[in-house]
């Protein structure tokens, strides 16, 4: 062999030692550090435990629904995409304003956590009324831009009808939950998400299926469930916040009163999220234009996968969280440096536990899709559709910490604009439409192609991590 070869591949199993080494020594270094571990666990336990209570009620409604057939299933889980783009332009707002609120509370500016609020309040409740008003009006007309099947239509404009009425609910109950958050009070929203959890499944149980001398409702039963659990819900959220006399429990004019300081930077900070968000989940309800006309067996298949899903992505959900509000907090009160190491940790915490949900997914498949009364050619599907997933899991878990967590806790929000919204326009939409509608390929195939947006996204938010641009403090440049 060539020396000058010989050299070079020395020289590569040098570097590969040497940042093997680097990341055994990184790893060792976080686990030992208990006090990033403690932050982490006391932010990430609680929200995931949140999002976990929200997926399993979920899955009920969906496993109840589904014992009215595959059309029932795919009619619920078309309407429920208005809700999808509703919930993600709320939580563009909350996201957003939930990272000026985190390090306006590592600064301990009150004042300014309570502006953010108000004007985050204005801003989903607006959404709410804009979201609400077709879906309520012409529900029909509505659930003809995801499908043409007439009986889904039917069925899931009358669902959409009622459920809609609960989206000005959960736009108050999201934004005082990530304010809440940002000041470091978790264990709340967590207890109040389980009562209400549960008063939605025995709802769903009551109305769906008519026991306790109600009639049997269905579709519109489930509905009707989820209107009274959101209203109990954000109300339990109002009086806890005010009884224990959070910081955010704001007079009204404390609320509003913006300078124009603080508009600029609200919006060079949000705007950019909520555009993220928006476009993000605009574009992912259009891959259910695509579902939608490959029939209800796609539908009912990638429904119920995505379902399944959840359980995994809302640890994920938990860890962005955590990390979004940590390194909020340290860089708002000057500690760059330490945010920068408790990125580095919130990285390698995601992988590991990135591949202990692999290994789980993976496990209980089979167990999960048994208990839905579906045909084994939907079976069949969705069990594919998972395997999907959980090839894909590592690109999509790291882009949770990254884009959500890491790039927006220090207001890098533009790129993640960018990386987001030209991942699912330039990537995702045009594989399903090529891989659904053209090529006419089956639905786990299609949800493969889709799913490459994530590798995608995954190497653009790597490089932009390393550039270190996120490393801001915006309580000091808003002074």
């Amino acid at each position: 062999m060539d020396r000058s070869i010989r050299e070079r591949l020395l020289q590569g199993a040098l570097l590969q030692g040497r940042f093997m080494r680097q990341i055994l020594t990184d790893t060792k270094n976080m686990l030992q550090d208990r006090i990033f571990l403690k932050k982490a666990v006391m932010i990430a336990f609680p929200v995931a435990l949140q999002g976990m209570l929200n997926t399993v009620v979920n899955l009920v409604d969906t496993m109840m629904i589904g014992t009215l057939g595959e059309t029932a299933i795919a009619a619920v889980g078309l309407a429920n995409k208005v809700f999808f783009v509703f919930s993600l332009l709320v939580f563009g707002v909350v996201s957003g304003s939930g990272v000026l609120a985190a390090q306006y509370w590592g600064n301990q500016d009150v004042k300014n956590i309570r502006k953010v609020l108000g004007l985050a309040l204005t801003i989903a409740l607006t959404g709410s009324v804009v979201f609400l008003t077709p879906s309520v009006i012409r529900p029909e007309l509505v659930m003809r831009i995801f499908t043409t099947s007439e009986s889904a239509i039917s069925v899931g404009a009358a669902y959409l009808a009622v459920a809609a009425l609960s989206y000005p609910f959960i736009a108050i109950t999201n934004t005082y939950v990530a304010m809440l958050r940002a000041v470091g009070q978790v264990k709340a929203p967590v207890i109040i998400s389980s009562v209400t959890i549960l008063i939605n499944i025995v709802l769903n149980y009551i109305l769906i299926f008519g026991h306790c001398g109600m009639p049997a409702l269905g579709v519109v039963g489930a509905a009707i469930a989820t209107l009274l659990a959101r209203i109990v819900e954000s109300g339990a959220i109002l009086c806890v916040v005010y009884i224990s006399h959070s910081p955010i429990a704001s007079r009204l004019r404390e609320l509003f009163g913006y300078s124009r300081a603080f508009i600029r930077q609200f919006a060079a900070t949000c705007t950019p999220v909520i555009a993220n968000e928006f476009m993000w989940g605009l574009g992912v309800t259009i891959y259910a234009l695509a579902y939608g006309r490959m029939g209800d067996n796609a539908v009912a298949a990638i429904t119920i996968a995505q379902t399944i899903q959840d359980i995994a992505v809302v640890l994920f959900q938990g860890l962005s969280a955590a990390t979004a509000v940590i390194l909020g907090n340290e860089m708002g009160a000057g500690e760059l440096k330490r945010a920068e190491t408790y990125a580095r940790n919130f990285f390698i915490l995601q992988f590991l536990v990135t591949l202990a949900a692999m290994a789980l997914c993976y496990a209980i498949r089979g167990s999960l899709i048994g208990m839905y009364t579906i045909t084994p050619e939907v079976a069949r599907d969705v069990n594919l559709c998972l395997i999907v997933f959980i090839l894909y899991m590592p690109f999509k878990m790291f882009n949770f910490v990254n884009i959500v967590g890491v790039l927006r806790s220090g207001g890098d929000t533009r790129v993640c604009l960018f990386i987001d919204t030209s991942g699912v326009w330039c990537i995702g939409i045009p594989m399903a439409f090529l891989g659904g509608l053209y090529l006419k390929y089956p639905i786990y195939v299609v949800y493969a192609m889709v799913m490459f947006e994530e590798a995608y996204k995954a190497v653009v938010g790597y490089i932009r991590y390393r550039q270190k641009k996120w490393l801001r403090n915006l309580a000091v440049e808003l002074g």
